[in-house]
């Protein structure tokens, strides 16, 4: 499956794909908030203002960031976000240009219907479209299958963070 270009909607029979609009914030706030929160209540916190505001900001911006959304009877099910970061071009990334998959959730009950890799696929075709030279990613146990059977290999450089 192709990404869809934004307002494009492509049905699928566990929902419809299509690119996030600015009126799915809050939709989408509650989705990500899983990715803390199993049950998703966590309450208002610091992190969600600034969401709010980052997707504000770049939910129309198809250079530098991709939405795909699966809508089921008008809720949004599962989303994922692909964000470009510019580096220095080196021979692994030729021309320095790194799409960030992030975010890749669906809800509990439309897991195990393909969601998660159609939305996988749409970031790709994406990260193709704006001459993107590779897509990374972190992956939980979980979810390392759905990448690996898309193309994703693990890689032997160590993930290090440091929370300012």
């Amino acid at each position: 499956m192709g990404s869809c270009k934004h307002g494009e909607v492509t049905q699928t029979t566990s929902g419809r794909l299509r690119t996030a609009q600015a009126e799915d914030g809050a939709q989408l706030l509650r989705l990500w908030a899983l990715l803390f929160d199993e049950n998703g209540t966590t309450p208002e916190e610091p992190w969600k203002g600034h969401a709010r505001e980052w997707f504000t900001r770049y939910v129309d911006d198809a250079d530098q960031a991709r939405f795909p959304v699966i809508e089921a009877d008008g809720e949004l099910v599962a989303t994922a976000i692909g964000t470009l970061e510019i580096g220095v071009p080196n021979p692994q990334c030729v021309r320095g240009r790194t799409v960030r998959l992030a975010n890749v959730i669906t809800l509990p009950e439309h897991r195990g219907q393909g969601l998660g890799t159609m939305l996988v696929l749409d970031v790709v075709a994406w990260a193709r479209s704006i001459a993107a030279d590779r897509v990374d990613l972190s992956a939980t146990p979980t979810g390392q299958r759905i990448y690996e059977k898309v193309g994703f290999t693990v890689t032997s450089a160590p993930r290090m963070k440091l929370v300012l």
